[in-house]
């Protein structure tokens, strides 16, 4: 199997995962999503540190601790995922899977807005008619809730900023993970210290497989975003953006076919602008990417002839 191929196994693993995650997190119930999240918190700072230990991997930690400005990014990427967690965990445990799919089926377009008012990037045309079409849809998708889709909004919103801080930080993905559970690691063992003092910690006191699926939060966050790691490494941006999609389509799938939320007309009306302006993102991506590799094949061959 070649090289790249492995990257898009790596990747799709990394995807089903994430896109079987409400099931995995539908189990953790009765925890309030609160206790669900310090214990994701607390296990995935564990279960990486056991990885490091044994990769003896350990000497970026002085690097991290001198550089107050990337201390200071790590714990901003940090908040950021922690609310992430917490909001996919509350809108799954409170029947609406479905909307957090919306939220990671925007979130694409939601980092390029970022991009627009943060990074000053300046979009193509069918970028701004792939944003607008996503403006419209949750539109009509509000209409259809009566209020915002606020969980899909701080979801994307959450995790767009996230992608954002991350991609100006330089640590690899097992230590960038672990320096960012050891951040929210004391608030989370502060919490939970203070829910099993007012007795109203489930964790240990439902059944053993509970308390089996509650300590394994740690690697199940770990794995996937190991793989995805390692996809990225071997896989071109263009092939990521668009394995990206099978996360949320399985978590839409869950939400209807599992948990049988209502999909009425008006919300399969928004989801299919939200769908029709992914196409085009994606479209125009791909276009992107193919004009960009026909530019540097061109100048590496009117190199070659120049020093020949």
């Amino acid at each position: 199997m070649s090289d790249e191929r492995r990257g898009y196994l790596y990747g799709f693993t990394a995807y089903v995962i994430w896109g079987f995650f409400p099931i995995y997190f539908k189990l953790l119930q009765p925890s309030p999503p609160l206790e669900i999240l310090a214990h994701r918190v607390i296990w995935s700072a564990a279960f990486v540190a056991l990885l490091l230990t044994a990769m003896r991997n350990w000497s970026f930690l002085g690097r991290v601790l001198r550089t107050p400005r990337l201390l200071g990014g790590i714990t901003a990427a940090a908040v950021l995922i922690g609310v992430n967690w917490a909001t996919y965990i509350y809108g799954v445990n409170s029947s609406r899977v479905v909307e957090t799919a919306l939220g990671y089926f925007i979130t694409p377009l939601v980092v390029v807005l970022l991009g627009v008012t943060v990074q000053r990037e300046r979009l193509r045309i069918w970028q701004w008619l792939a944003v607008g079409i996503g403006g419209v849809a949750v539109a009509v998708l509000a209409v259809d809730y009566g209020r915002l889709p606020y969980i899909a909004l701080v979801l994307a919103a959450s995790f767009g900023s996230y992608s954002l801080i991350k991609k100006r930080m330089s640590l690899p993905p097992a230590e960038g993970m672990f320096v960012e559970s050891a951040v929210l690691a004391l608030p989370a063992l502060g919490y939970l210290t203070w829910l099993n003092l007012a007795g109203g910690a489930e964790f240990g006191h439902v059944s053993a497989g509970h308390t089996a699926l509650m300590l394994f939060a740690g690697v199940a966050t770990a794995v996937p975003l190991l793989l995805f790691a390692a996809a990225a490494n071997r896989v071109p941006l263009v092939g990521l953006g668009i394995l990206q999609y099978v996360a949320p389509i399985l978590q839409l799938a869950c939400g209807v076919l599992i948990y049988h939320e209502p999909m009425p007309a008006a919300r399969l009306a928004g989801f299919g602008l939200v769908w029709i302006a992914l196409v085009i993102f994606t479209g125009d991506g791909i276009r992107s990417a193919r004009a960009a590799a026909r530019l540097r094949a061109g100048t590496e061959t009117a190199q070659r002839t120049a020093t020949a």
